[in-house]
């Protein structure tokens, strides 16, 4: 071609305002604006907020992140683009907790022998570690250590191990295990693993997922962390070590979850705040983060866990684009008890595929320079930092265990994240929506018991889950009673259906007909009305009627409340699922009264 491509050239640039007026336009049409709705109320029709109270608008524009601090260079600081100056791929870490010591070793030299880089012990006994780790070579593939009480004691098996290049980590946390268990920390501990560990093998972990599996926030988690780094930060200055070499023994664990965009600000706002905290400990080069990403425990479900597998994926890539050091993938089967060697191999297989095939490791930061990732990166740093010189004010990280400052907060968090998965606002696709009432669960073997006595582990599908567990083998089913032509009810009737699903309870489709019994049969416990709104102002009052003639003891609506008399109640977009449900199960009989 002689003449240049010009692609978009020939197009008007567009600008806020005229967004706003054609959004504002969709709105209208919808019913959630009129008339008299300005456009610059959209942001705040289409807009959202995080359970830290950060805003999150539907558009982003250069403006947004114009007043922003500059995120600097990958590998210097504030670090918030990455701790590393070169591309790299993140260290692959299988996760092992089967008491069994034979078992484990297989699986261990599986890992290693396809694709895992890394090892993490979690809750192995101090004795069975020799023979877990028998024929794996430490100077090649770095072993971390959780063993919570017995860390010490792991710790020496360890070190007492054959070679003396062994790398890892031996995994001290004891605010992370005074969170789990509520047993007092014995911060001393650190002090005493530096004097016995090499100086390439770091003596700490800071655990920051007991936080989020209580059903903390983004921040409270980023918060917590950095008051519990500083409080390790004091103990090995305490026990005479110099702040740079305190900064090295420190690795950071946080949740990598199903939010790929709040998963990547978390780890880049970690970082910014770690470089923060190293600057006033006057070593601002020594301020890169060392994170561990885990896909999150709390967002995995014991229901139709192949959906997993999807969940794990979004988070595994999220933790890599926001420059996660290592990251472990649990395993599809993680809530069903001990992973098979199956669901071990896809979990590492998973971030095989991103960094070999995918090749998100092949670029630094590349969420880098997003209007909407800084401006949340930015944002969640800040709402982090107010909850550090919170815990911090408070005396630091084990008065606020102690006093009850960390469970308060994350109770609290937890009490608003719960209702908004009662309301299906916070979807669970399998579980809350979706639901397969046919799905054949794999059997696995039981997992070892977590340690309890601290902070509640919640998993967001626990509710409906546990409705799932009490319909199983019911042959009680809600009867769906149409109204219309298929066209006018197929849309609620599938909307009801769905409802009821997820609290495994089966249907059936019923065309009331006019005037007669609706149903030709016994009458069920439970019926829905389903239909348009046309139908219900003209069939649902009467329909309601002789449904409660039959016997039948509660009469829903599929819409929105319209007073209809002898309907008890309506299904909507937004209502409780989980009122709805457990007033159904009362109802059925599938739970006492």
């Amino acid at each position: 071609m002689s003449e240049a491509v010009r692609l978009g050239a020939d197009f008007a640039d567009g600008d806020l305002e005229q967004w706003q007026r054609l959004a504002l336009a969709v709105l209208r049409k919808t019913g959630a604006a009129d008339d008299g709705t300005p456009p610059e109320a959209v942001a705040e029709l289409l807009g959202s907020a995080t359970y830290d109270g950060i805003a999150v608008a539907p558009l982003y524009t250069a403006a947004d992140a114009a007043g922003l601090p500059a995120a600097g260079w990958p590998g210097q600081a504030p670090f918030i683009r990455g701790g590393s100056a070169q591309p790299r791929p993140w260290d692959v870490r299988q996760r092992h907790s089967d008491p069994d010591a034979k078992a484990t070793r297989e699986a261990i030299l599986a890992d290693l022998e396809n694709g895992a880089t890394s090892i993490w012990l979690d809750g192995i006994a101090p004795s069975s570690i020799p023979d877990v780790l028998d024929g794996v070579y430490l100077d090649l593939a770095p072993v971390v250590l959780d063993c919570g009480a017995a860390t010490e004691d792991a710790a020496r098996v360890f070190l007492g191990l054959p070679g003396d290049d062994k790398r890892g980590n031996l995994g001290a946390d004891p605010l992370g295990w005074q969170a789990k268990t509520g047993e007092p920390a014995d911060l001393g501990m650190l002090g005493r693993l530096a004097k016995q560990a090499p100086r390439h093998v770091p003596v700490a972990t800071v655990d920051a997922t007991p936080y989020h599996e209580a059903g903390g926030s983004d921040a409270e988690e980023l918060g917590f962390a950095a008051a519990t780094g500083v409080a390790y930060l004091r103990a090995f200055v305490d026990a005479g070590m110099s702040a740079g070499m305190a900064l090295r023994q420190l690795e950071f664990r946080y949740a990598a979850g199903q939010d790929q965009f709040a998963t990547i600000a978390k780890l880049r706002a970690a970082r910014r705040i770690w470089s923060r905290i190293a600057t006033v400990c006057d070593v601002p080069h020594l301020g890169a983060q060392v994170q561990h990403a885990v896909t999150s425990a709390a967002m995995m479900t014991a229901r139709d866990p192949w959906v997993n597998l999807l969940r794990t994926t979004v988070a595994c890539f999220a933790a890599g684009v926001g420059g996660a050091d290592a990251v472990t993938v649990l395993p599809f089967d993680a809530r069903l008890g001990l992973p098979d060697g199956f669901a071990r191999r896809i979990a590492r297989n998973t971030s095989t595929l991103l960094v070999e095939e995918a090749h998100v490791a092949r670029v630094l930061d590349p969420a880098g320079g997003s209007w909407f990732v800084e401006s949340l990166t930015d944002a969640l740093a800040h709402a982090a930092w107010d909850v550090f010189v919170e815990v911090e004010r408070a005396g630091g990280m084990g008065a606020a265990l102690g006093g009850g400052l960390v469970a308060d907060r994350v109770a609290a968090t937890w009490q608003r994240r719960a209702d908004r998965i009662a309301h299906r606002l916070d979807p669970i696709t399998g579980v809350s929506e979706f639901a397969s009432l046919e799905e054949r669960r794999p059997v696995r073997s039981p997992a070892p018991q977590a340690p309890s006595g601290g902070l509640p582990r919640h998993r967001y599908a626990e509710a409906f889950e546990s409705l799932r567990d009490a319909a199983d083998g019911s042959d009680q089913v809600v009867s769906l009673v149409t109204l219309g032509p298929v066209a006018a009810h197929t849309a609620r009737a599938s909307f009801a259906a769905n409802l009821f699903a997820a609290g495994g309870i089966r249907t059936t489709v019923v065309d009331s007909g006019r005037g007669g019994a609706v149903h030709n049969g016994p009458s069920p416990t439970v019926a829905c009305i389903c239909g348009s709104d046309r139908s219900y102002a003209e069939e649902a009052e009467d329909t309601a009627r002789r449904l409660k003639a039959e016997g039948v003891k509660t009469v829903w609506l599929a819409g929105k409340p319209a007073g209809y008399e002898h309907v008890d109640d309506y299904l909507y977009t937004g209502c409780d699922a989980l009122a709805v449900l457990r007033r159904t199960h009362l109802d059925l009989g599938l739970v006492a009264p």
